[in-house]
């Protein structure tokens, strides 16, 4: 409710009746708009307007909002106008004001009442969940959970969900995710009942819940997880919340290999890529006498930690392994420092115990959350919650600049980069990752970096500036999602940050992109300074992706294609460029036809000889062959090198960008 009112607030600063005849023009259809895309069978999802209330007035914003979100799924969205196109099977009767038609093959597939279809979330998610008749199914007890198991053994495993109640923002989280990876595993959606209760979880849970059954194969070959009989499949619970990107990060986790061997010293080994960022590692050395016991150790452990920790197996005969002999594991969590501590363990429950302790404390401040939340009596919404709890606090803006629309361009005009957040008060991302913005912009200040301008713009209040209206002569789109970052040059268009939403990815990105992209090379010692050293010394622990352009002579046609692929890249990869006689050698030592591209990515060994692609074609078209060669090798598939329209996938999503596999554009069921 009170998400609706904002916006609503919002939309009537900006842009009033205007827009609002704007807004249902785009998603408004005649009667032969919808009888032609009838007869070609697509997918639409319509209202007829009849008559126009406060109520209907605030689900027709939402379906608004969804036409962007359901059209990546081939659904077109719209409503069409009664009294203009009196379409008699759906104008006639007055209780079908209260109702929105989903059609399929050319016919009404199903119908939804606008009490279950009262936003864009739930939109999204009920229309997702009629589609997806097959690949997820609803349960309402444990005998049903047990014939799906029983039919799912040999053949698929299972993802079991259960949600607080459907329409909710878990509920399409868990949509988006089964339109992916539905062919792949079946999908089972719960809302509580006695399947909880044989999952021992508690009756009345506050949080939405996820368990992994391992049904593909069987039992026997697998290390038990949870204690089960032979009639179930062992399961894997997902520790953390509810969302896409946690639910596609824990699917893609148990993709990845059960233990990975490695050949030096965990402290040489990089952290965990994207999507594994924020999995920690767990180290095990093994001895060449040992192996074959270290190795069934390691999987029993990996076994346990499924879904909760990455498993590698540190082989010792290897001369690169320096660690002490005292030690027998380490491990290292995804914290900003990344540092490995090494422990001397005496059973594989000492393991357990230090990821379980901090799981407890992880459950015990949810329900510290959960308990505060239950005070709030009709504030039952996220965003309301948020400022419920947040009021009467305020930020200290003193290291920041607060933008408005009589001094944009003045301020805007006195840094050769200025970064500015857009963020609304009454949006619980917003004002959270503003505190982090924040703190980078106080960082940056006592770095005495003089360069970059920090800004913010409260699009609650300056709504005419982050509409972005025409004459207004900004350099960036309408604002859309909250909350983005935008990093604004002088006569340039402005670039989207696309990274994770804390503190840290956010500095890093900044002191890169103070760089020059490409940075020109033209001597042997700048070469190795480029690939060996930190790009600056307040990012001596972050190793960046690098990339060489070989470019034989500035009028070679390749050099305009490298060169705007790397202005794409910066912020993101490190770009050098060689040019003239220092190509020679450097083309003649990899066997490269210049104008080429050599690849480090941060994950590979430095001795591993780099990637090598040649510049033949389009900079679109070599951005997504850098992209894909930049991914480490247990990411395979889904791999989405389009433009991206939405930061944070409808606002929750914690990363984008086109190294990202699961965010809000053009997914494909995949087969």
């Amino acid at each position: 409710m009170w998400a609706c009112v904002a916006f609503v607030l919002l939309w009537i600063r900006s842009a009033g009746c205007t827009e609002k005849a704007n807004m249902s023009k785009r998603i408004e259809y005649t009667a032969a708009d919808f009888y032609e895309r009838l007869l070609s069978g697509k997918m639409m999802f319509l209202y007829f307007e009849q008559q126009v209330s406060p109520t209907i007035s605030l689900f027709l914003v939402e379906l608004e909002k969804s036409a962007e979100a359901l059209q990546d799924y081939g659904v077109l969205v719209g409503k069409v106008s009664c009294q203009k196109e009196p379409i008699q099977t759906y104008c006639a009767e007055a209780k079908q004001q209260h109702t929105a038609f989903l059609f399929r093959g050319g016919r009404e597939f199903t119908s939804f009442s606008l009490d279950t279809v009262f936003d864009v979330n739930s939109i999204v998610a009920e229309v997702l969940f009629a589609i997806l008749g097959d690949e997820v199914k609803y349960v309402h007890t444990d005998a049903d959970l047990l014939a799906m198991e029983k039919a799912a053994k040999g053949k698929k495993d299972i993802v079991l969900s259960y949600v607080r109640s459907l329409g909710t923002e878990e509920h399409r989280a868990l949509m988006e995710t089964a339109y992916v990876y539905g062919s792949k595993y079946q999908f089972i959606l719960i809302t509580g009942g006695p399947v909880l209760k044989q999952l021992r979880v508690n009756e009345s849970p506050q949080l939405s819940r996820v368990w992994f059954l391992h049904c593909r194969v069987h039992s026997t070959s697998l290390t038990p997880v949870t204690p089960v009989t032979s009639e179930r499949c062992p399961l894997t619970q997902m520790r953390k919340a509810l969302s896409t990107l946690n639910l596609h990060t824990f699917l893609q986790l148990l993709e990845a290999p059960l233990v990975s061997d490695v050949y030096v010293d965990p402290s040489s080994v990089p952290p965990p890529q994207s999507p594994y960022q924020l999995t920690p590692q767990v180290f095990l050395f093994s001895h060449p006498a040992t192996v074959h016991l270290d190795l069934d150790t390691a999987t029993t452990l990996a076994w346990r930690l499924r879904g909760l920790a990455m498993l590698l197996l540190v082989h010792r005969q290897s001369p690169a392994v320096k660690t002490p002999e005292k030690y027998n594991a380490a491990y290292r969590l995804p914290e900003k420092s990344s540092e490995v501590k090494y422990l001397t363990l005496h059973s594989l429950d000492d393991v357990l115990e230090l990821f379980t302790k901090q799981e407890e404390e992880e459950e015990e401040e949810d329900h510290v959350d959960e308990e505060e939340d239950s005070h709030l009596g009709e504030l039952d919404d996220e965003v309301a919650a948020a400022v419920h709890k947040n009021r009467g606090h305020f930020q200290d803006m003193d290291s920041v600049t607060q933008l408005t629309s009589d001094n944009f361009h003045a301020e805007v005009a006195q840094s050769s980069l200025t970064v500015a957040l857009f963020y609304l008060k009454w949006d619980a991302v917003s004002m959270h990752f503003l505190s982090s913005f924040i703190e980078v912009a106080e960082r940056l200040e006592d770095s005495q970096v003089d360069d970059v301008h920090m800004c913010v713009v409260d699009c609650g209040e300056w709504t005419d500036l982050c509409a972005a209206q025409p004459g207004s002569a900004v350099p960036f789109r309408p604002i859309a999602a909250f909350p983005s970052v935008l990093l604004i040059r002088p006569q340039q268009s402005a670039q989207h940050y696309r990274g994770m939403l804390t503190g840290e990815a956010l500095h890093c990105f900044i002191m890169m992109s103070r760089m020059a992209s490409p940075v020109p090379l033209s001597t042997e010692e700048e070469v190795t300074s480029f690939l060996q050293e930190a790009p600056h010394p307040d990012l001596a622990t972050y190793r960046p992706d690098r990339i060489l352009g070989l470019i034989r002579t500035a009028s070679q046609p390749g050099l305009s294609v490298f060169t705007e692929a790397a202005k794409s890249l910066r912020g993101e990869v490190l770009t050098g460029l060689l040019t003239d006689g220092l190509v020679e050698k450097w083309a003649a030592e990899y066997a490269a036809d210049p104008p080429a591209v050599l690849l480090f990515p941060s994950w590979r060994n430095p001795t591993v000889r780099p990637s090598l692609l040649l510049v033949d074609s389009s900079s679109k078209e070599l951005l997504a062959r850098i992209y894909s060669a930049l991914l480490p090798p247990v990411v395979c598939g889904y791999l989405s090198v389009l433009p991206l329209q939405d930061l944070f996938l409808y606002n929750r999503l914690a990363f984008k960008g086109q190294k990202t596999v699961f965010v809000g554009t053009a997914l494909q069921k995949q087969t």
